[in-house]
């Protein structure tokens, strides 16, 4: 790639696929700081090979060179715009933060335009038989594409380890998923989970391969055990299942987050817009909710109120609240009034 200078003491080279003119001599350091660039802060492939940093100010730009700059930006940076604000579970990342199920709605097309609305890029479907009798009955896969949204198996009706882990076995036979939700549940009337029973399979499920975001109770000791029992996501209720009654327990939800080296989803209890906020309030990473949507009178415009909540309730997290005050506190000076 060595070649002459110009006449005007210039050198052409690329960098991120742009030809340029600069001054022969100039080092990458240097020609980084030109483009306005920290070099500390910067990574650089010359000629498809990468450059140590910390060489950076001593290599010399010469012509006909090739250069990739690119630089990092920093996670947890409040200037950055909500579009870059994202999450991530399993190595897998996501820009919303609602997840939506796919049951009681009045037909997949409904189905289907409410998780358009919702924006969210994960809806959890239940793993069920086959109808062999009707093979033509329609499919949600005909109306929800798995390729353009994620699909997350779960073990909605699981009332054993045993059950629930032979369910997963299944799905990710029929589909490759391994990124799946656990949920064990301890007895029809309140659909609490059973946490022996969630622990056991969540245990298993980790040795096999598989990711398990794991509904669990709203108890933080609880929590941390699946952590350490390799859940990839904390999902605890925040009520009841299909109570809409709202986040119960606030406290825990937000002890429960504090403790957590996973995401953190409430799962379970959301009946409308402000819960959902409240959720991401917290500190939650999302929320994941089916009957509040599904159930509304209008549930397209009940996912797209959902989804305003979720990102305002993340918005205002990240603003970091105002400190409450017992008495008032004036915006106005009282003094020097007339």
């Amino acid at each position: 790639m060595t070649g002459m200078a110009h006449t005007d003491g210039t050198i052409t080279i690329s960098v991120n696929g742009e030809h340029k003119r600069v001054t022969a001599g100039i080092t990458l350091a240097e020609l980084a700081e030109s483009l306005g660039l920290v070099p500390e802060k910067v990574a650089v492939e010359r000629n498809l090979e990468v450059v140590p940093r910390s060489t950076l100010t001593q290599v010399v730009v010469e012509d006909g060179d090739e250069l990739e700059i690119v630089h990092f930006v920093g996670g947890g940076d409040h200037a950055q715009p909500i579009t870059d604000d994202t999450w991530t579970v399993a190595g897998r990342t996501f820009r919303s933060r609602l997840i939506v199920g796919t049951g009681k709605y009045k037909d997949f097309a409904q189905n289907a335009a409410a998780v358009a609305a919702s924006g969210a890029e994960i809806v959890t479907v239940a793993v069920r038989r086959v109808n062999v009798s009707d093979p033509n009955a329609p499919m949600l896969t005909d109306y929800i594409d798995p390729k353009k949204v994620t699909y997350l198996p779960n073990t909605a009706g699981c009332f054993s380890a045993e059950d629930a882990i032979r369910t997963l076995r299944l799905a990710r036979e029929a589909g490759g998923w391994d990124l799946v939700k656990l949920e064990v549940l301890g007895e029809a009337r309140t659909l609490y989970p059973n946490m022996r029973e969630t622990l056991k399979a969540t245990e298993v499920l980790v040795r096999e391969g598989f990711k398990p975001m794991v509904y669990c109770v709203d108890d933080p000791i609880a929590a941390k055990q699946l952590e350490e029992a390799g859940a990839v996501a904390i999902m605890p209720l925040g009520a009841p299942i299909g109570s809409g009654l709202g986040i119960q327990n606030q406290v825990t939800i937000r002890q429960i987050v504090e403790g957590a080296n996973v995401p953190v989803l409430v799962d379970a209890g959301v009946g409308q817009a402000s819960d959902a906020a409240v959720a991401m309030e917290l500190g939650c990473d999302g929320v994941l909710m089916n009957t509040a949507i599904a159930e509304a009178k209008d549930p397209v415009l009940m996912a797209a109120a959902m989804k305003a909540a979720v990102e305002g309730g993340r918005m205002s997290y990240r603003a970091g609240r105002m400190g409450k005050r017992r008495y008032a506190d004036p915006s106005s000076p009282l003094s020097g009034l007339i």
